[in-house]
Order: C-alpha cells, then sequence, then structure tokens
C-alpha cells in the first residue's frame, strides 16, 4: 500500500511541478500589481497628472516669449517629469501625516495607509525619494531656479499646507499657492527667470484652486469634519461664506487672463475665451452661492474640472506667436512654421539646431 502511494505521488510529481512554477508566477504579478496599485494611489497619479499639464502650459507660454518659433522638447519633458517626482512625493508626505486622520474618512479610508498596505514609514520614505529624484532631475535639465521651486513647493505642501488643516482655514490659500506655483515652474525651466507673464499665470491658477476646493469640501464637510480637519465647509453651517468665497474668486479668474494679453502673452481672442470660461465658473458659483446644495457643488466642482484645460488648450493656441504647427525633430527640439515669413528659407519650417542650449 505503502509503495502504491509513493508510486502515485512519484508520478504526479511532473504534473504539480508546471502547477506550482504557473501559480508563483501568478502570486509575483498580484504582488508586482499589489504595489503598482497602491503606489499609485500613494503618489495621486491622476491628480499629479494635471500638474504637470500646467507646467507644461508655463513652459510652452514662457518659452513662446523668448524664442517664437522654436521650444526645446528634451527640457520640457525633462522639467515635467522632475515636476512630476516632486508632486508625487508631496502627496506621499501628505498621505503619511494624515494617515490617522484619513482612516476617519469614508472619502479616504481605502487610501494606502489607512488601509495598512503602505506603512506611514514607507510612505514617507517614498516622499523622500520622489522628491530628491524630483529635485535632482531638475537641477541639471531644467536650471537652478525651477528646482528651488520645486523643493519650495514640497516644503509647503508637506510642512504648511498638511499640518494646517486640522489647525485653521487658511489652509485653503495655501493649498491654492502650491498649486499656483508649477505653472510658474515651468516658465522658469523656459526661460530661466519669474516675469509678470509668469506671476500672473501663477495667480490665474491660484483663484482657479479656491472654488474648486471649496464646491470638493462642501460636498464631503461631513466626512471633513470627522477626520477632524478645519476647512471653510466645516465652520460655515448656512453655507454663505462658501458660495461667497466661490463667487468672489471665480470672478477672481478675470484679472490674471487679461493680464496674459496685456502683458502680450496671448492674443485678443485669449481674452474672450477666458472672460466666457470665468463667466461659466461665476455663473455655477453664482448658482451654488444661492441654494448651496451638495448638487449645486458638484456642478461647480465639475466644472472647475472642464474649465483648467479649456482655458490651457485657449492659451495655447492663442499664444502670442501662434502654434500653427509643430513636430518633433530628430535631435529634440520642435519645428514650428516661420509665422513672420523671415526665414531664409522663405516661411518654411524652421529649426534651431542649438536649442539644448539656447535656454539658460
Amino acid at each position: 500500500m505503502l509503495q502504491e502511494t509513493t508510486k502515485d505521488m512519484a508520478q504526479a510529481q511532473p504534473v504539480s511541478a508546471p502547477m506550482e512554477a504557473a501559480g508563483a508566477r501568478r502570486g509575483i504579478f498580484a504582488s508586482l500589481a499589489f504595489y503598482v496599485r497602491a503606489y499609485g494611489e500613494l503618489g495621486k497619479l491622476r491628480l499629479n497628472a494635471m500638474v504637470v499639464v500646467t507646467t507644461a502650459l508655463g513652459f510652452v507660454v514662457g518659452a513662446y516669449s523668448i524664442y517664437p518659433t522654436v521650444i526645446d522638447v528634451r527640457r520640457l519633458l525633462w522639467t515635467c517629469l522632475g515636476t512630476f517626482l516632486a508632486a508625487i512625493g508631496a502627496s506621499a508626505f501628505n498621505q503619511a501625516i494624515e494617515g490617522p486622520r484619513d482612516a476617519r474618512m469614508k472619502r479616504t479610508l481605502r487610501r494606502p495607509v489607512p488601509s495598512g498596505r503602505v506603512s506611514r514609514a514607507h510612505a514617507a520614505y517614498v516622499g523622500l525619494l520622489a522628491t530628491i529624484a524630483g529635485v535632482a532631475i531638475l537641477c541639471p535639465t531644467s536650471n537652478g531656479l525651477t528646482a528651488i521651486l520645486a523643493l519650495v513647493n514640497v516644503i509647503l505642501y508637506a510642512a504648511v499646507y498638511t499640518p494646517l488643516k486640522p489647525r485653521s482655514t487658511t489652509n485653503t490659500l495655501v493649498g491654492a499657492v502650491v498649486g499656483g506655483i508649477p505653472p510658474v515652474m515651468g516658465w522658469t525651466a523656459a526661460t530661466g527667470a519669474i516675469s509678470l507673464g509668469a506671476i500672473a499665470l501663477g495667480i490665474l491658477l491660484f483663484a482657479w484652486q479656491i472654488p474648486h476646493f471649496l464646491a470638493l469640501a462642501w460636498m464631503y464637510k461631513e466626512d471633513y469634519a470627522r477626520g477632524g480637519y478645519k476647512m471653510v465647509s466645516t465652520a460655515d453651517p448656512d453655507g454663505k461664506r462658501t458660495g461667497l468665497l466661490s463667487v468672489i474668486y471665480s470672478l477672481a479668474l478675470i484679472p490674471p487672463s487679461i493680464a496674459l494679453v496685456f502683458f502680450g502673452h496671448a492674443s485678443p481672442v485669449f481674452g474672450g475665451i477666458a472672460l466666457l470660461l470665468a463667466a461659466w465658473m461665476a455663473f455655477n458659483a453664482l448658482r451654488f452661492a444661492a441654494d448651496r446644495t451638495v448638487r449645486d457643488a458638484r456642478r461647480l466642482f465639475l466644472t472647475s474640472i472642464a474649465y483648467l484645460p479649456l482655458l490651457s488648450l485657449a492659451l495655447v493656441l492663442c499664444v502670442r506667436t501662434p502654434v500653427i504647427a509643430m513636430l518633433q525633430s530628430a535631435d529634440g527640439g520642435l519645428v514650428s512654421p516661420d509665422v513672420h515669413g523671415n526665414g531664409a528659407n522663405g516661411g518654411a519650417p524652421v529649426i534651431d539646431p542649438d536649442i539644448t542650449k539656447a535656454a539658460p
């Protein structure tokens, strides 16, 4: 009987080995997917993708203010990568600090730290490594000013905004400053300096953050209160202050938009489009201020999400030297038509072979 059992086991071994190997492979892929998903949530990839968009916007508008027909694509891509990593670092630091409070909120309890998938210390290590990597990329590929702005923004987000959330409603203003810095970083990466146009673009993004945050905070005011956060909405039972601030900052989108036209960075067409978009925001802010319902807050929130890409597209298309055609060249520059028709090739696409050395 024992011999027969041993024989059966020996015969079964060749069959079970591939199955065990397949199971091991599935386990490896499952573990890999687990960590990829956890790190993706820790870095808030979707949110920080918008940070990259605003950084690229600042780069393009800034670059066209100096180099009317050519953009350094290599520098643009390195700037976006460095900014993205720095933003991931800030998000990881934020979740490492807020883990216990996130566990109290329905909206955030499934995040990596409160759910136990990632420890607070691990999240802090990820934040440190991502921040170092982002700054290390920006310093040699963009310039020192852009790297400093990235580091300052991480510090503002992790060491000022995050600890301020359970202490004061002014955290929303600090968070808006953090959101206004990335387009300035893009501008400085392209030009090496902070100009009036960069400031106008930063103020525009700052103003946009306020109604965006206020609408979100009103939608989840009970959740924020449960987490112990002092938001404008949690300190505003009837919502009148929240609604009024939403209207004020929606209207505040107009001056910096017009300033970009006044400073010569965008055409009057952009000014008209920006006015229409700001009016759309203000209209939905007024609806929210009038009724202060969750439905109206959600409408304002969704409007703010649509506003930013629409405004960015309008600005790129209406930048003072219009972007008519851009094709990536083999050496990493951008091919763009000579819109002034002054080129030696009679207006054909031109390439600056030294574009990667042109910017400071």
